[in-house]
């Protein structure tokens, strides 16, 4: 029997580094854990529909610097910046109302808010990244296809007009879509599979792009799994 891993977590330390990264951090691993699980998912239901492709977090001993990648950034910077000053607002207001750390705490670990907007134990900073090619991106395009689906376009549609867009790119050589669920208004739920390309999972130099996705409808969750392959990563000599 062959074993299923995610192709990301497979491919770290050889062409993938981790999402969350820290620095001079001792004794606090369940601390600054549970904040970026939290965090993490707290930013992509608020994020939810500005197509996000990846949420990074770095540490320091004074400062959480959060990285957002999107297609979309003038939706989440706003006129004149209100929207990313609105954002870090409302991250500091996660932290402090769940008692989560920010960085390195000089006390005994207690999370408050101080004069200047900052959380106790670290500086929060949001950097907002625009994201070139969306149509190369798999949790950008997985985001697109459960939109579609949402708003009650047949699957077969928006499956094949996604997976041409995701191959007209020039970087991309090859894409798999597998949508699950009651599709087509039918009583039992089934799973559909379009593949155009090669996408070698198992070659870890492959630079496999996984994402996934879920469409909420009216008769049951849709999940959405897209695999894009950009051609192989060599270490630059």
């Amino acid at each position: 029997m062959t074993h299923t891993v995610h192709p990301y977590s497979h491919r770290l330390g050889i062409i993938r580094d981790w999402k969350s990264r820290w620095f001079g951090v001792k004794n606090k691993y369940r601390e600054f854990l549970k904040s970026d699980v939290l965090l993490r998912e707290y930013l992509e239901k608020k994020l939810r529909g500005m197509y996000i492709s990846n949420i990074e977090m770095e540490r320091g001993e004074k400062i959480l610097r959060i990285i957002i990648e999107t297609s979309r950034p003038g939706m989440i910077i706003g006129r004149s910046g209100d929207g990313a000053v609105k954002l870090k607002n409302d991250i500091l207001a996660f932290l402090t109302k769940h008692k989560l750390s920010s960085g390195l705490n000089r006390s005994s670990g207690a999370v408050g808010r101080t004069s200047q907007g900052e959380v106790l134990g670290g500086e929060v900073k949001v950097d907002i990244k625009e994201v070139r090619s969306p149509e190369s991106n798999a949790s950008i395009v997985a985001q697109m296809i459960a939109d579609g689906l949402e708003k009650r376009l047949p699957f077969r549609r928006v499956v094949k007009q996604m997976v041409e867009k995701v191959m007209a790119n020039r970087d991309v050589k090859g894409v798999r879509v597998i949508v699950s669920g009651i599709l087509g208004g039918n009583s039992m739920a089934r799973t559909e599979m379009i593949k155009k390309g090669r996408v070698p999972l198992q070659t870890l130099r492959a630079d496999v792009d996984y994402a996934q996705s879920t469409a909420r409808l009216s008769l049951g969750a849709t999940g959405v799994k897209v695999w894009i392959y950009k051609g192989e990563i060599f270490t630059k000599k």
